[in-house]
């Protein structure tokens, strides 16, 4: 039986994209398969094979049994913007956002900011890029500082990744254009405002884009993709995810390099070593705002960041709080949660620093947060016996200084995949990340 791929047709910010080939039609890896409807970004196969089913939201192609590294490239351009555009590049990084469209910004006194702090904890593939292959993503940021005309570039990547930066300060071989920039380890340190805030000390409001600072801010596999279509002149038709959790090959994560997007995440955590018993969830993202899919519908996209399987759920069968943060999951997710844990949630209210903008949660200084006992204490006189919390690192450090002491225990929404890897659970932070 042929493999099938399916190319979600809203794998970006704007309107979900509009198919140019028909049921049945053959398609090559590389062609393009769908055209943006406004905001959004073309979709291209990334395998040979035919089209087997077109819906609303996907496109599904039946693979050939032989495939090819080959691809159709996209045409010859005048310049870095359209090609980019012809490439049909998003924010590789979770956000989905048409990369051509930042780059159409003329910021001769300003920055291009390379995001390399992949800011999820469990998620390796960027570092592992950079640690590889620093040159890809610095020639990225310079076609990117070419578009823009910005003169200036940074890199902005957590201290703790001592050999990624060893490498890119090899790469950069003493040059003065491009600088490197520490992050701490916390989240959401890799938020494009705290990492403006980070190199330049200023916070931009939530309603700001990082061009009022003067700055073009661009994931690590988002620079390497540039790369790729000036050089290469390749779309985005593979991607680099990390796959890992309650594997029979273990809790260490599983790096795989430019995987042909549509692929089912089945195949991946198979190629992983396969699920080790029972699980709980699979989250297609990282642990603090991946989402939780289905295993038999989920498929890789151009902005899938990892796959994580996790133990079961822990069970409280009792009166539950959330506390909602722009920085983490959302109430809906929360909700989620609390039915997956078998509690009854008795009360909900948002982190402090949550402000609404059209409709969503913005944060108003990311990693950066007031205290947290004036919700704690709400949700306990609601009749909380436990909260349920989707803070960032500096928001739960609060919850942690207030609720305990309310005599309600303090559960993460990332607690279940942090558990599964043995990794570090979202609490009190030390005192050199509080400085």
């Amino acid at each position: 039986m042929a493999k099938l791929f399916s190319f979600a047709l809203k794998m970006h910010v704007g309107a979900p994209s509009v198919p140019v080939v028909k049921e049945g039609q053959t398609v090559k890896r590389g062609e393009c398969i769908a055209e943006p409807n406004g905001l959004g970004a073309k979709i291209h196969s990334s395998i040979n094979g035919t089209v087997s089913k077109i819906t609303d939201s996907e496109i599904i192609i039946s693979a050939d049994e032989v495939q090819s590294s080959d691809y159709v490239k996209i045409k010859e351009c005048d310049n870095i913007v359209e090609t980019v555009y012809e490439a049909g590049i998003v924010g590789a990084g979770g956000a989905g956002f048409p990369t051509h469209i930042k780059l159409k910004s003329q910021i001769e006194d300003g920055y291009i900011i390379a995001n390399c702090a992949e800011c999820e904890p469990a998620l390796h593939h960027n570092i592992e890029l950079l640690e590889k292959d620093p040159d890809i993503v610095i020639r990225g940021i310079r076609y990117a500082m070419k578009a823009t005309k910005a003169p200036k570039g940074y890199i902005a990547i957590k201290g703790k990744n001592k050999k990624a930066i060893e490498a890119i300060n090899k790469a950069l071989n003493g040059t003065k254009d491009i600088e490197i920039r520490e992050l701490p380890d916390m989240y959401p340190a890799g938020e494009e405002r705290a990492v403006i805030h980070s190199i330049f000390g200023i916070w931009l409001e939530p309603t700001q884009l990082p061009i009022e600072a003067k700055c073009v801010v661009l994931n690590t596999e988002t620079l390497a993709n540039i790369t790729r279509a000036v050089e290469e002149r390749k779309p985005v038709i593979d991607k680099d995810i990390t796959v890992v959790g309650k594997l029979k090959s273990g809790i260490k994560p599983n790096v795989f390099f430019q995987v042909p997007v549509g692929t089912p995440i089945k195949d991946l955590i198979e190629r992983a070593g396969g699920i080790d018993g029972k699980y709980g969830e699979l989250i297609v993202g990282g642990p603090y705002t991946g989402t939780s899919q289905d295993i038999e519908k989920a498929y890789l996209t151009k902005t899938s960041g990892g796959a994580i399987v996790t133990i079961e759920l822990p069970k409280f069968e009792g009166p539950l709080g959330l506390l909602v943060c722009a920085c983490g999951a959302n109430e809906a997710r929360l909700r989620d949660l609390a039915e997956k844990m078998g509690s009854k949630v008795v009360g909900v209210t948002k982190c402090k620093n949550v402000v609404e903008i059209k409709g969503a949660n913005k944060c108003l200084t990311p990693g950066d947060c007031p205290g947290q006992a004036q919700g704690i204490m709400y949700l306990k006189k609601q009749g909380a016996k436990r909260v349920l919390v989707s803070n960032c690192s500096d928001c739960t450090n609060t919850v942690m200084c207030c609720a305990p002491k309310a005599g309600l225990p303090v559960y993460h929404h990332t607690d279940h995949v942090f558990r599964t890897i043995d990794y570090p659970l979202t609490r009190r932070l030390p005192m050199e990340e509080k400085k």
